[in-house]
C-alpha cells in the first residue's frame, strides 16, 4: 500500500521511503531510497507509516525523538491516533484506511485525525489519498466499521464471484446492483448513514469490478491479496463461507478489528 501511494504523489511531492526489505524499493523510480527510517525523516515534512501492527510498536520508538513536531500519518489497521500519540507525544497524528482500490488509483479511504492535528492537516491528507481515488471523513469511533466494509469489502465480491463461477467480464447490472444493495446494507448495520453507506457501497463495487477488469489477477487471487491470516477479512470470509450474510461477515470483520486494535 505504501507503495501505490508513493507511485501516485511522486509527481507532486518529493518522496523518500525506507523498508527493512531492500527487495521492495530497489524498482522504485524517482523516489528517493534511504538507508534507515530516521534518515527519511530528516528530509520530511509528514511522513507515512504504512506498517504491519506487528512492527508498529518499534517503529514508534525507534521515531520517537525525532517525527514530534511531523504530521504523522498511519495507515495501519487497528492502531488509534491516541495510541501514537502517546509515543509521539507533539505529532500531528491522521489516520487512514485505504484498501486494495489504490492499485489503480480508485481506492476508498476512510480519513479522521487525532487530537494535535487540524483541519488543514486533514486537508493536506485527504488531497493525498483523493490521488489514489476517493476519501470520506469519518470519526474515530468508525474505524473499525470502516475496515469492515472500505478495508474489506472487496473481498465481499471477490468471494462471491469465485464461488459462483462468474466471468468478472459478464458481470450483469443485475449482479452489481446486487453487490451496492448488499454493501450498503451491511455498512448501515455497522453504524453509517443511509448516503455514505450508499456512497461506499457504489464506489466499492465499482472498483472491486474494475480490479478484475484492469489486472491480470483472477478474484480467488485478489481475494487472497486482501485477506491475512488472522485478520478482519479472514475473518469475515470465514462466515460468508458458511452461509452467512454481509452484515454479519462485516460484523465479524468489525469485531476482529475492534479485537486487534490498540487504543492507549
Amino acid at each position: 500500500m505504501g507503495a501505490a501511494i508513493g507511485e501516485r504523489i511522486k509527481s507532486v511531492y518529493r518522496v523518500h521511503v525506507f523498508d527493512k526489505d531492500k527487495d521492495k524499493t530497489s524498482g522504485l523510480t524517482d523516489i528517493y531510497t534511504s538507508d534507515t527510517v530516521l534518515d527519511v525523516l530528516k528530509n520530511v515534512d509528514a511522513v507515512f507509516l504504512a506498517v504491519k501492527p506487528q512492527d508498529f510498536d518499534s517503529v514508534l520508538e525507534e521515531i520517537s525523538n525525532t517525527a514530534e513536531a511531523l504530521l504523522v500519518i498511519s495507515i495501519a489497521a487497528g492502531i488509534t491516533t491516541r495510541y501514537i500519540e502517546r509515543y509521539l507525544k507533539k505529532a500531528r497524528v491522521i489516520r487512514a484506511m485505504p484498501n486494495i482500490g489504490a492499485k489503480i488509483a480508485q481506492a476508498q479511504t476512510c480519513v479522521c485525525r487525532g487530537v494535535s492535528a487540524s483541519d488543514s492537516d486533514l486537508s493536506f491528507a485527504e488531497d493525498l489519498f483523493k490521488m489514489i481515488g476517493k476519501t470520506w471523513r469519518i470519526g474515530e469511533d468508525m474505524m473499525d466499521a470502516a475496515t469492515a466494509i472500505s478495508g474489506s469489502g472487496p473481498a465481499y465480491i471477490f468471494y462471491d464471484i469465485e464461488k459462483e463461477k462468474i466471468e468478472p467480464n459478464r458481470i450483469t447490472q443485475q449482479q452489481k446492483h446486487k453487490y451496492m444493495e448488499f454493501l450498503k446494507d451491511a455498512a448501515v448495520g455497522l453504524g453509517f448513514s443511509a448516503a455514505v453507506a450508499g456512497d461506499l457501497a457504489s464506489s466499492i463495487t465499482q472498483t472491486s469490478l474494475n480490479l478484475m477488469l484492469m489486472t491480470p489477477f483472477l478474484p480467488a487471487q485478489l481475494r487472497r491479496q486482501v485477506t491475512s491470516k488472522g485478520g478482519t477479512t479472514e475473518a469475515a470470509i470465514h462466515v460468508l463461507m458458511s452461509g452467512g450474510s454481509w452484515l454479519e461477515a462485516a460484523r465479524a470483520a468489525e469485531e476482529r478489528a475492534t479485537q486487534l486494535s490498540r487504543k492507549d
